[in-house]
């Protein structure tokens, strides 16, 4: 067993992300080989790009008001929603333009890719 102590938030400036977001790791290849976990807290009107994942991801909204995407729909979540994201699905999530959102990010080890 381990247990993870709560790491500190930081400002990224990934090239994946629009606006202010701070993320905090919190289970990665250090902890284990098949999950990751990690909590991604967005400013009112931030958010990430189109991208794809190698792996499902599971988004829990824990505060605010956000969008998860496809580039077919839009959809509004709220603390307490979670998204499921299959493998492969062109998306992206952040906040709505006027309420910032916090999501859990969970998933297994892969690669993310930008869609450009």
């Amino acid at each position: 067993m381990k247990i993870v102590h709560k790491a500190a938030e930081e400002r990224t400036n990934a090239p994946i992300f629009v606006g202010e977001v701070y993320r905090t790791p919190a289970v990665g290849e250090e902890e284990t080989r098949q999950l990751h976990l990690g909590v991604v807290r967005f400013a009112a009107g931030a958010r990430n790009v189109l991208h794809t994942h190698t792996y499902d991801q599971v988004l829990y909204v824990t505060e605010g008001e956000g969008i998860v995407a496809t580039e077919q729909q839009e959809n509004v979540v709220r603390a307490g929603d979670v998204a499921v994201i299959p493998a492969g699905e062109r998306h992206w999530h952040g906040a709505t333009p006027q309420t910032g959102m916090t999501h859990l990010a969970i998933g297994t080890p892969g690669t993310t890719e930008i869609v450009k």
